[in-house]
């Protein structure tokens, strides 16, 4: 059954928060119910609620309304302050059913947490005038690179089916230490799992669950810098960070990486050291036609065209 369409339109490139009630409860009213089940002071609700700001198909709600078992309402959420991100996501291409976006380091690929506005969805809802554009995959907010976007939603499962079966072929580039001694090329397997909650993911022993196939595609040797290489990365799976764990656990953690072989605080708004990794490749075949569609990221790795330039310097750095 499709869903029923909200009652509010988007704001700030974003549509509203959909809160459908339980069928039963202790609550008698909705503001009762949206204190418990809120991550927000209950002052804030009551002020939602005076503000009319939280509504049904009817309208705003009361603040002395009823709770209603498997009620619909809707409200947009308060947004956080969020540190700018001064780089712009690329159209590579566009037409009336997919958009492919060239995504910088540090954006975010969808709202999420402290990320709302500073993303690549809303950025190109609003630039684009395509409020209803959504993701058919992500890339995390450190990696750069090519995202498929959709501009129906109705037709976004059918993108989102191609990565499921395995019919879209990614080839991502990276930076890392060069080790002369590691024969390459050579495919990494082994299990990866990732708890919620937890930042980062784990290799385990199982069944392995993983599969990357690493080749080198050129080393760098200067006086001046630790030996270092840049490396083609072809994942055949797609689990949370694998690329990043299979190359640590190489020997070969990618540069800028603020997770792993350990997790370290970077600040939001230090853009310096751009995590060295870049989906360069995106080939998948048009659900229409048949046709391979293949697109290429115009992006390079800043530690390896511009090993000076990375790292250097307090503050934003040059466009990742």
């Amino acid at each position: 059954m499709p869903r029923v369409a909200p009652p509010l339109p988007p704001r700030d490139g974003l549509d509203p928060a959909r809160v459908r009630l339980p069928d039963e409860g202790p609550w008698a009213t909705l503001r009762d119910h949206l204190v418990d089940r809120l991550p927000v002071p209950a002052e804030r609700v009551d002020a939602m609620l005076a503000e009319g700001r939280i509504v049904d198909h009817d309208g705003p709600l009361a603040p002395d309304a009823a709770f209603v078992p498997r009620a619909v309402v809707w409200f947009h959420r308060d947004l956080p302050d969020e540190a700018p991100v001064p780089f712009a996501p690329e159209v590579v291409h566009r037409d009336d059913e997919i958009v492919v976006v060239d995504k910088p380091h540090f954006l975010a690929t969808i709202p999420r947490g402290r990320h709302v506005r500073e993303t690549a969805l809303v950025r190109l809802r609003h630039g684009l005038g395509l409020p209803a554009l959504s993701p058919a995959h992500r890339l995390d907010r450190v990696t750069a690179g090519l995202v498929l976007f959709v501009v129906d939603p109705a037709r976004r499962g059918t993108y989102q089916n191609l990565f499921r079966d395995r019919r879209v072929e990614k080839v991502y580039e990276a930076v890392a230490p060069h080790d002369p001694s590691l024969a390459l090329p050579r495919v990494v397997r082994s299990r990866i799992t990732k708890e919620r909650g937890v930042l980062t993911a784990q290799e385990v022993p199982g069944e392995p669950n993983a599969e990357t196939l690493v080749e080198l595609i050129e080393a760098r040797s200067d006086p001046a810098t630790p030996a270092r290489a840049r490396y083609r990365l072809t994942p055949r799976t797609g689990r949370t960070h694998q690329l990043r764990v299979h190359m640590t656990s190489l020997g070969l953690p990618l540069l800028g990486d603020p997770f792993y072989p350990q997790v370290r605080d970077v600040p939001l708004d230090d853009f310096r050291a751009p995590l060295q990794l870049l989906a360069r490749e995106l080939a998948f075949p048009d659900p229409r036609t048949g046709e391979v569609l293949r697109f290429t990221s115009r992006r390079t790795l800043q530690a390896w065209d511009d090993p000076e330039g990375w790292a250097a310097g307090p503050g934003p750095g040059p466009t990742p």
